[in-house]
């Protein structure tokens, strides 16, 4: 018999808190599971999946080869850029050739904006320093770093710091592959075995749709988590990332994990996944 409580791993951020709104609010049949709401940052959520410490995690892309050996992606909770994404901006408007050989503030190493990066750059091409992700946009602004990388809800407000956007990494992708940019996604502890893998992987699931069917509500619940954002514009960046992607991936959503980590490790980025596991309801 499992025990039946779970730690579940997000980000305390607006598209998150709307996803896992009807879990944390009691709105649905868990069948007995109990949930353990745990809010980090993404950097500290791939660093915590890498030793195996959540039962389900919010997880960047980029840190799944990583973790491949623990944990099995969940069907459902992407965020995938379908033709947008992570963002980087600068003080003046710039090339992007003049980013090379700049220093650049980036919200984890693990995440998949850096990897985008890294891909579009060119990985010996310039310097990187770590910040917090929602302080990237004053810390690029104050003149800590010659341009930044943004992710979350930073994509839409960086302007309230005047800066300029250099490149559009998910623009980038998508003109150059056809297809999304997969950014996140949930992963869900093998250990558990598959048919609590199955169970709990339907929950999240029915989490998603019920905030999607009641949008309204599950918006208002993630007012709490959007930094310099009102009701319209936590709507928007929502819609951006909690989408048709994130009920399932789909061919051209597991497609493009596949072609991101392929070319990530062509490129000597990251490990070899040879499979990629997905667990669906």
């Amino acid at each position: 018999m499992h025990n039946k409580h779970l730690t579940l791993g997000h980000s305390p951020d607006p598209d998150d808190a709307f996803m896992f709104y009807a879990l944390a609010e009691g709105k649905l049949d868990t069948r007995g599971w109990a949930f353990e709401h745990v809010l980090q940052d993404i950097q500290t959520l791939n660093d915590r999946a890498m030793r195996g410490e959540l039962d389900i995690t919010a997880i960047s892309i980029h840190a799944y080869p990583y973790v491949a050996d623990k944990y099995a992606l969940t069907s459902c909770g992407s965020s995938m850029g379908d033709g947008y994404g992570p963002i980087v901006v600068a003080r003046e408007p710039v090339s992007l050739n003049d980013l090379r050989g700049r220093r650049i503030a980036i919200p984890g190493e693990r995440t998949t904006a850096f990897l985008a990066l890294n891909l579009l750059l060119g990985q010996a091409t310039f310097d990187h320093e770590v910040v917090e992700f929602d302080k990237i946009p004053e810390y690029v602004a104050a003149g800590k770093a010659d341009a930044g990388l943004i992710i979350h809800e930073g994509q839409l407000t960086y302007q309230n710091q005047n800066l300029h956007v250099v490149v559009d990494l998910g623009q980038w992708w998508t003109s150059t592959t056809g297809l999304p940019l997969p950014l996140g996604g949930n992963c869900i502890r093998r250990a558990l075995g598959a048919e609590a893998m199955t169970e709990v992987t339907t929950i999240l699931a029915k989490s998603i749709q019920y905030s999607l069917d009641h949008r309204e509500e599950a918006v208002k619940h993630a007012l709490s988590y959007a930094r310099d954002m009102g009701f319209e514009l936590a709507d928007k960046f929502i819609g951006m990332y909690v989408n048709q992607w994130t009920i399932d991936y789909g061919p051209r959503g597991r497609e493009a994990i596949s072609l991101l980590l392929k070319r990530g490790f062509e490129a000597g980025l990251i490990p070899e996944v040879k499979e990629i596991d997905f667990v669906t309801p």
